[in-house]
């Protein structure tokens, strides 16, 4: 192994000497360079060897470079970089070859070598590390875009880079992302040879008998990509995302209307289509002399919404499906919340977005979400009537949703409706036990405002009946504290008294009657300590903090400071698991007044 680094060192030795040669370096630096380079080299060269050393290395061996870049600008010497940087940019490339060799699985160190040879190295190396790359990783799309990206922007090689793009299909013949960096790679290259004519032209320079294609100057490699992935991908959403790739270009009209033509045809049953084709007209031209005054600015939008609907009204009459009107719908609420200061687009807007809502929801296709946006408009309108019938509606629609019954309970709690507390009960009744807990909350807090105490202790019974634990604790804690504000300590105590045997229990429930007692003009340690041994009977195993808040009440003005060691050979007795070692620090921490 000491024979090996002894080589590699010595190699570096011509490199050393020019630089400091040459000034960029002085003598002590490259000793320094020396002894570091051979302890990074002895790990290289271990049994056992660490990506991590190959790394270091490689990083170590890029910083010597951008200070070798540093110096040459500061010293202005351009010389000599085949002797100095051209080795140790070579060095480089083999650690990264050694550590890539070894951990062919790490895509990042592949990636890290990339941009390595990048920024340092010949554009021919780069293309060498992508193949070495794409023997071992052929599965990775992204890869493949990577190189054939490299390939015609590094070394402006459109033919290496569409040959990168067929093999990468097939390995991956219905990507859609690769077809669609196929299809733009096609239209740039287009592109480029246009703008090389275009030129040309203009140099008057005589080409002899080369020819420039117009099949591929009109961008028919492009349309040959298209007509290829659309035959393996049959997607509306595909499509439209090359015609837009296609719109990016401006020598692409008639391939556009080709794609337009070929989405209106055989993608009407996909509402993307509809959306698509429908969003168009708004980006149609409007009539200049309109467009000087804000109210001629207002007409002209409302015109183009008006023609952007007439294709959604078609739509839904071919699709009449929850997706197409999720679109329409969609497109209406968009442009309703667009500010204007013209008040007749405004109203325009709302009313068109009223319509969509209610033709949606009679035909049993509007989405859970989109009742929340009509409640919202019809109270903001100061409609009630309408915003209890659509609310009723709403329930009727997604009746075992409980976000449905919480918008819509809160709806008709707003506007003040009778029905509310028989609705609470069919929501009950409809909605999974698990999760109800929203509307029992949302129940405590109507009867709160709007019954007298006997009534809401009722719903507080009847919520503690619940089958599931967290809407039964969640009931309790609630129960105890209106006990306290209604009744005061008494019926707070007889509350705690009656509950503390039913289970289940939270912890919660506990410390709230604890903070209780301590609120009290003369609070009992008795009490205190009731409360909290009842309080470990349930989480003494699991609760450290509940011991040493028991330990601390002790310590207070009203405990009995020699209670502790007691208290504190039961938690190490009683504690399980990790609870017993956060114990111990809390409690030391405790006993030395940093707690």
């Amino acid at each position: 192994m000491a024979e090996v680094v002894q080589r590699r060192i010595e190699e570096r030795i011509p490199e050393l000497e020019q630089l400091e040669r040459v000034g960029l370096f002085t003598k002590k630096e490259v000793k320094s360079i020396i002894k570091r380079a051979t302890a990074l080299e002895y790990k290289l060269h271990r049994l056992i060897v660490n990506k991590e050393d190959f790394i270091a290395y490689i990083q170590y061996e890029i910083n010597v470079l951008e200070l070798i870049k540093k110096r040459r600008v500061h010293i202005r010497y351009n010389f000599k970089r085949e002797e100095i940087e051209f080795p140790i940019i070579s060095r480089i490339n083999s650690i990264f070859k050694r550590a890539t060799n070894k951990w062919k699985d790490d895509v990042q160190l592949w990636l890290s070598h990339v941009a390595f040879c990048k920024k340092w190295a010949t554009k021919s190396r780069t293309s060498k590390v992508f193949s070495a790359m794409l023997a071992i990783h052929p599965d990775k799309p992204a890869l493949w875009i990577m190189a054939a990206k490299s390939e015609l922007e590094d070394r402006d090689s459109s033919e290496s880079a569409r040959h990168l793009f067929l093999r990468a299909l097939r390995f991956h013949p219905n990507n859609k992302k690769v077809y669609q960096e196929y299809f733009r790679m096609e239209l740039l290259h287009c592109e480029k040879l246009r703008k090389q004519k275009e030129e040309l032209e203009k140099a008057k320079i005589d080409l002899g008998d080369y020819e420039f294609s117009p099949e591929i100057l009109n961008g028919k490699l492009a349309e040959v990509v298209y007509k290829n992935s659309t035959g393996k991908i049959k997607e509306a959403e595909f499509v439209i995302s090359l015609l837009n790739i296609a719109a990016i270009f401006d020598f692409t009209k008639e391939l556009q209307d080709s794609i337009l033509q070929d989405l209106q045809t055989n993608y009407t049953g996909d509402c993307v289509t509809w959306d698509f084709m429908a969003k168009r007209e708004l980006e149609a031209p409007g009539a200049g002399e309109e467009l000087q005054s804000a109210k001629g600015r207002a007409s002209d939008v409302n015109r183009r919404e008006e023609r952007c609907c007439q294709v959604y009204e078609e739509g839904v009459k071919t699709l009449n499906t929850e997706p197409m009107w999720t679109c329409y719908v969609s497109f209406c609420l968009e442009r309703q919340k667009r500010k204007t200061n013209v008040q007749e687009l405004k109203e325009k807007r709302q009313e068109r977005l009223m319509d969509v809502l209610q033709r949606a929801h009679d035909s049993q296709v509007l989405k859970e979400n989109y009742y929340k946006n009509w409640l919202q408009i019809l109270l903001s309108n100061g409609d009630a009537e309408g915003a209890a019938s659509v609310a009723m509606a709403a329930t009727r629609q997604f009746s075992q949703s409980v976000p449905t019954w919480s918008l819509s309970l809160q709806k008709l709690m707003q506007i003040g409706s009778k029905n509310v507390d028989a609705l609470f009960q069919e929501a009950l009744t409809k909605v999974n036990p698990k999760d109800s807990l929203p509307l029992w909350q949302l129940q405590v807090q109507w009867s709160l405002s709007n019954h007298d105490a006997e009534e809401t202790e009722a719903v507080f019974k009847r919520g503690l009946l619940s089958p599931v634990p967290t809407v039964a604790m969640e009931m309790k804690d609630g129960f105890l504290d209106w006990s306290y504000s209604s009744g005061g300590y008494k019926k707070a105590k007889k509350t705690f008294t009656s509950l503390q045997e039913i289970r289940p229990l939270s912890k919660n429930f506990f410390t709230k009657m604890i903070e209780i007692e301590k609120e009290q003009e003369m609070p009992k340690i008795n009490n205190l300590r009731d409360y909290f041994e009842r309080a470990l009977q349930e989480f003494g195993t699991s609760d450290d903090d509940l011991w040493l808040q028991y330990i601390q009440e002790e310590l207070g003005p009203l405990g009995q400071p020699e209670n502790c060691s007691k208290i504190h050979w039961r938690a190490m007795k009683f504690l399980e698991g990790e609870s017993v070692e956060r114990f111990t620090s809390k409690y030391t921490l405790l006993q030395t007044g940093h707690l």
